[in-house]
């Protein structure tokens, strides 16, 4: 028997139903905030990652699916979705209209340990937003994803943190480089792999998380200018007018080095997943991309840790998955006229399944209960000579005789 790969999972059924409602909810309230969708290919050229997410990060040199084309050219499965979303802003020149707000929503690929909530083709759902830098904008993007979050019935709070501009971090880096050097020995072999390359990530690291070293590292928020501070202010002053709950962590850095200024997480309160999405400020990435100078922010949420979070609390989702009616033939001879009844309905925007099964009368009303549908039509000969149909309100458990031509009208009323 061929199996699915590992860090993979098929989806159908009560899963089927609950990633459905998660995702139509997403997009009302990105909608509501005025976002559009943008959709991006799955495959892009490796150096969009290596340029954009950054050469030294743990994704670009460890987790990637990369592949040379028969034309030589190499290729990746995007890993995430902020690059491929800015490379189409460049090539399709969609920064001449600017505010621009985007969401989208895909299969991203990272060959990592898989893990609960943890995939190698996970989901993410995430916004972008260009054309301002008025923190008043990082403060809306972090408010939409706790309303969403929180209409989903999860408990969260918002971890935020500034890592300033290219300048700050230069002066940072070489802070951390000193605090750690002399006892480089005492951390895993990846953080001695960072501490000249990318020092700040060992800040992030799940294996040294204990490390006293870490504890008493300096903090970036030390080494901030005057702007920059204002900056980090100010989205805390919109946030608490906004009566967002947040933490300020100054060990907060994210693993993507397109991040300017201003970044955050969004942790449920319990914990269960670590971070289920994040974001910040990417003001430079356009530019390193070789488009226009155009600050954006954004944030992706992890989908499959959301629905780990809502699976793990026990969260009861507003979920209708019941039928408007289901219709039964007393005798296959009654079929086409079943046939035509249906889809008579369903054109009329009615969900309707019709009985194929060829059971016996009483597993046919358990199929209807299976279904949970608001109605059973009961197609006989007799209802068939004479235009009318039997109908069954499951609710009330009412049987009444009603004309074809009048079923519309009645179901109109009545659901």
């Amino acid at each position: 028997m061929i199996q699915k790969l590992k860090g993979t999972y098929d989806v159908y059924g009560n899963l089927a139903k609950k990633q459905d409602y998660v995702k139509k909810l997403f997009q009302v309230v990105c909608e509501n905030y005025n976002y559009s969708y943008i959709e991006t290919p799955l495959i892009e050229r490796s150096e969009l990652f290596h340029r954009g997410v950054g050469e030294t990060t743990d994704i670009v040199t460890k987790e990637t699916y990369d592949f040379v084309d028969r034309g030589g050219r190499n290729n990746t499965l995007r890993p995430e979705g902020t690059a491929g979303v800015a490379r189409s802003i460049i090539e399709n020149k969609l920064y001449n209209t600017l505010p621009l707000k985007l969401w989208y929503m895909g299969s991203m690929f990272r060959y990592e340990r898989p893990q609960k909530g943890r995939y190698r083709e996970l989901r993410q759902m995430g916004i972008e937003s260009y054309g301002s830098n008025d923190p008043i904008m990082d403060a809306e993007v972090i408010s939409l994803g706790i309303n969403f979050l929180k209409e989903l019935g999860l408990d969260v709070i918002v971890k935020i943190n500034s890592i300033g501009g290219a300048e700050t971090r230069n002066k940072y880096r070489e802070a951390l480089i000193n605090h750690f050097e002399k006892h480089i020995d005492e951390f895993c072999d990846d953080c001695k792999e960072r501490l000249y390359k990318n020092p700040l990530r060992i800040l992030d690291c799940k294996v040294d998380s204990d490390n006293e070293l870490l504890k008493s590292a300096p903090s970036i928020l030390d080494y901030l200018n005057d702007e920059e501070k204002e900056n980090f202010d100010k989205i805390k002053e919109y946030l608490d007018y906004l009566e967002v709950e947040y933490e300020v962590d100054s060990s907060l850095v994210r693993g993507l080095d397109y991040y300017t200024n201003v970044v955050f997480e969004f942790v449920t309160k319990n914990n269960n997943f670590g971070s289920i999405g994040g974001g910040g400020r990417y003001n430079n990435l356009l530019k390193s991309l070789d488009g226009p100078d155009v600050p954006a922010v954004g944030f992706a949420f992890g989908f499959d840790r959301i629905i780990a979070e809502i699976t793990e609390n026990e969260i009861e989702l507003n979920i209708d998955d019941s039928i408007d009616a289901y219709i039964l033939t007393i005798t296959e001879k009654e079929n086409f006229y079943a046939l035509e009844l249906a889809q008579k309905l369903r054109m009329c925007g009615y969900k309707v399944d019709l009985d194929l099964s060829g059971k016996n009368m009483k597993a046919k009303f358990k199929e209807s209960d299976r279904y949970k549908s608001k109605y059973t039509i009961i197609v006989g000969e007799e209802e068939e000579l004479t235009d009318t149909l039997t109908l069954k309100d499951n609710l009330t458990k009412e049987e009444k005789k009603i004309e074809l031509d009048n079923l519309i009208d009645y179901l109109d009323t009545n659901i």
